[in-house]
């Protein structure tokens, strides 16, 4: 199963669990071919448009419309076409979504779930490819998922429709159509998995970064070096036990993210593994992120600007050095 057949299932089984989770965002519906990826494809003939519902080209109706219905006792799973865009509501996402909680001493939860795509390598520019996880990972009350495989996409889209707080679900498009085993189980917000075991040094990732951190590890074990890979799956709130406990078992880290690597979560993580593991690490934890600049069109100049494996294995020998 793909990423977008597993996550069209999630929303399939979480609204035939449930009648109260909702669907809307620009296309959505059949009659607009189930969303530009076909994500939501069949969703509106098999619930009704009035669950199912495209909406104009507002991003703020769109989020305004999903805290309206959290907060009416919904379970709304709202979908912002391009992570860029997101930036349009994001007044209401931070001062509305993330606050009201704490705003209401807790009486008034919202339940939605925000899914977005993103991801460089199809020369779609800089303003439809960045990824943008800080913003909200910086803000409390929202929490941030990003799977790197169909069976964490279908997993983490079930837990962040039943959570009780928003939870922004970010989609990787180059990660779309490359199909694996899908288990259908639950996978709970703010776990990470070992994707790989190792010994010499830890790379923690997510999303895209996953499947290239793999990829090294592959390359350097026929090297004779073991490479433990850590998949976060939660970006926020991030699983620092199972980190620390990868990187005090290996010595060393890499964080590898497509974001830009200035002011990334790539920063709090190596800070955090410092803070807990000072004296114990075998060097400097090494930082792979994207360059400081907007993403280029040009099909050069954006394989320059991003991650990649090359840049991966890199700072992984820069570790064992």
């Amino acid at each position: 199963m793909t990423m977008v057949d597993a996550i069209n299932l999630a929303l399939h089984d979480a609204m035939d669990a449930d009648p109260k989770v909702l669907v809307l965002g620009e296309d959505v519906a059949d009659a607009q071919d189930g969303g530009v990826m076909g994500v939501t494809k069949g969703l509106s003939t098999r619930f009704g448009v009035d669950r199912v519902k495209s909406t104009p080209i507002s991003e703020q109706a769109i989020i305004g419309a999903a805290i309206g219905a959290a907060v009416g006792g919904y379970k709304p799973v709202a979908e912002i076409m391009l992570m860029n865009f997101i930036a349009v509501p994001m007044d209401m996402i931070f001062n509305h979504a993330a606050k009201l909680r704490f705003m209401s001493g807790g009486q008034t939860g919202v339940p939605m779930v925000i899914r977005t795509m993103t991801g460089s390598g199809f020369s779609t520019g800089g303003q439809h490819s960045d990824y943008l996880e800080a913003w909200f990972a910086h803000m409390a009350g929202i929490k941030v998922v990003a799977p790197s495989t169909p069976d964490d996409a279908y997993g983490l889209m079930r837990a962040a429709i039943d959570d009780p707080d928003p939870v922004l679900f970010i989609e990787n498009m180059p990660s779309y159509w490359t199909p694996a085993p899908v288990t259908k189980q639950a996978i709970p917000i703010g776990k990470a998995r070992v994707a790989r075991e190792g010994s010499d040094v830890t790379i923690i990732g997510h999303s895209l970064m996953v499947t290239l951190s793999l990829a090294v590890a592959d390359k350097l074990a026929a090297e004779g070096v073991s490479v433990e890979v850590v998949d976060l799956r939660t970006i926020s709130p991030w699983d620092r036990q199972a980190v620390i406990a990868s990187v005090r078992k290996t010595g060393r880290a890499v964080v590898a993210h497509e974001a830009v690597k200035q002011f990334g979560i790539g920063a709090e993580i190596a800070s955090v593994i410092t803070e807990e593991l000072w004296g114990e690490l075998k060097g400097p934890v090494q930082r792979v992120g994207a360059a400081y600049c907007a993403v280029p069109f040009s099909k050069p100049l954006e394989q320059a600007f991003a991650p990649s494996a090359d840049t991966i294995e890199a700072a992984v020998r820069k570790a064992l050095a």
